[in-house]
């Protein structure tokens, strides 16, 4: 029988690493089980952003990466990268399904849709991609170009909708074409519960006009009681007094956002509404979508084979994988590369709750039952790893709210120690990452200069800490300059097993 050394690869999503300041909730929280262990086992601080990960020079980390690379074991050129060197290198500008659509348009007099999140946060898309798709637009003598802009307020500072919504205005301006036709907050338009009371609003707006209408942008998001997340969707009349951007038959529809999984929701539902009216459109992406509707997109998508998840298959070494809904999505279909194939050497476990999720109240979540899942999948002698995503940290850290973090991060501490001892009790060795920064820096400043909540992500390194299995010796010190493309070798190290040949990353141990 082949043997190894059981572990447990245990994420704690949005756990970074800055300094210790009012802002930082991570830091304000009590946290004895972290503390000890980080205090008595080797612990790094690796890189979980930028370049380290296959992302732009500077640009904050995100789960959907931060889980790829985790599980690749090498960098992977993430969507934003690569559609900003199709920009760069003028292939964007000549693809042939983009000049063929717009051609059409021009001789048909139909109009070009530009759908997405108007920020520049880069998790979900960038503001300025729009600079060259309004440039294409205007070169290929597209009659109309109506902008359905998306507002933020959680991967950037609330309360800065209107700044963006004046630089879409602008840069609009600079190539000469191109409206804002609606203003929807993301907290309508990028849901991905599978919400649709959430969802229909925007879509009806996008496509019929219906909804409060506002005669332009800036009045649009003048009274955003619940901030820019939740702007309802809005439709500007202009100075007609009518929708300005209603789709119609012929239209092509363009999804600006280059990361699939907040928008997909949205474009399976808007296109499965205009063909049930009988409207035909031509639908693009500027990346690959995961969607039930077939979108062609105008980028393609880095390839993410011979990670972790094909080394364990290949050895034939069973792997559960637990974390609540939110993040369940990122222990498996994600850190396997984005391959959603079966595979018979894994588990899955999705831990649900009864209620609707309401994370300032409820900063726990499910952690409870996500933990006795990971305690049982511990105990279990085929089991050789156990993948855990802890999500509370991040997702209340999403909703700006410091001191429901702070409790958000105790709750999950005590459920590290939870599985610490259990881990020890299964002979199982741990290791704990972080994913990207996130709680320990929950505020910025707002337009005025002056500190406001931050919900988003961060560009600090992420702690990684090894518990050895008992009777294992670890090095006392991991190297400093490790980034997450280090977490699947040294995973497979600790199983003992060799690296897999497509990693890059090198193992911390």
């Amino acid at each position: 029988m082949t043997t190894y050394t059981p572990g447990v690869l245990l994420v704690l999503d949005g756990w970074g690493h800055g300094p210790d300041t009012e802002s930082n909730s991570i830091a304000r929280a009590e946290t004895p089980a972290l503390h000890a262990l980080s205090a008595k086992h080797p612990t790094a601080y690796v890189d979980a952003s930028g370049e380290a990960v296959g992302l732009l020079p500077g640009v904050v980390g995100n789960s959907e990466i931060g889980h790829m690379v985790i599980g690749a074991g090498r960098p992977l050129e993430y969507d934003s990268l690569l559609v900003q060197r199709a920009i760069d290198n003028g292939s964007l500008r000549e693809h042939p399904g983009l000049t063929t659509a717009l051609a059409g348009l021009a001789r048909d007099d139909r109009a070009l849709h530009l759908i997405g999140l108007a920020s520049d946060g880069q998790i979900h898309a960038h503001v300025e991609h729009l600079r060259e798709l309004l440039a294409v637009a205007a070169a290929h003598h597209v009659p109309r170009v109506w902008i359905h802009a998306i507002t933020d307020g959680r991967d950037v500072a609330d309360g800065t909708a209107a700044n963006y919504l004046r630089r879409v205005e602008s840069i609009a301006a600079q190539a000469g074409t191109g409206r804002i036709a609606t203003v929807s907050g993301r907290g309508y338009a990028l849901d991905k519960s599978g919400d649709l009371a959430l969802t229909r609003p925007v879509t009806e707006a996008i496509a019929d006009g219906i909804g409060p209408w506002a005669v332009n942008a800036e009045t649009a998001v003048a009274h955003a009681p619940r901030g820019d997340v939740w702007i309802e969707p809005t439709v500007l009349t202009g100075a007609s007094g009518a929708p300005l951007g209603e789709v119609a038959n012929g239209d092509v529809v363009l999804f600006t956002n280059f990361r699939s999984d907040r928008i997909q929701q949205l474009a399976d539902h808007l296109l499965t509404y205009l063909a049930a009216d009988g409207r035909k459109v031509t639908a693009l992406s500027l990346a690959v979508y995961d969607t039930q509707t077939e979108i062609p997109p105008l980028v393609p998508r880095a390839d993410a084979a011979g990670g972790l998840a094909d080394e364990l298959e290949r050895h034939g070494l069973r792997s559960v994988r637990i974390a609540e809904k939110e993040k369940f999505e990122h222990v498996t279909y994600y850190i396997n590369g984005r391959d959603d194939r079966a595979r018979a050497t894994e588990e899955h476990i999705q831990v649900k709750g009864k209620t609707p999720p309401d994370y300032t109240a409820r900063p726990e979540m499910n952690i409870r039952q996500v933990t006795n899942a990971v305690l049982a999948a511990c105990a279990r002698d085929d089991v050789a790893l156990v993948v855990v995503n802890l999500a509370n940290i991040d997702v209340v850290g999403h909703t700006g709210d410091a001191e429901a973090t702070v409790r958000a991060t105790e709750f999950t501490d005590r459920a590290v120690g939870r599985i610490r001892t259990a881990a020890e009790a299964a002979g199982r060795w741990m290791l704990l990452v972080g994913d990207h920064g996130n709680a320990e820096e929950m505020a910025k400043p707002g337009p005025d200069g002056a500190p406001r909540p931050y919900g988003g992500h961060t560009t600090n390194p992420v702690p990684a800490i090894i518990v050895p299995a008992p009777g294992t010796v670890l090095p006392e010190e991991l190297p400093d300059d490790g980034t997450l493309a280090d977490i699947a070798p040294t995973v497979l190290t600790l199983l003992g097993r060799a690296p897999g040949p497509a990693m890059t990353g090198r193992s911390l141990v």
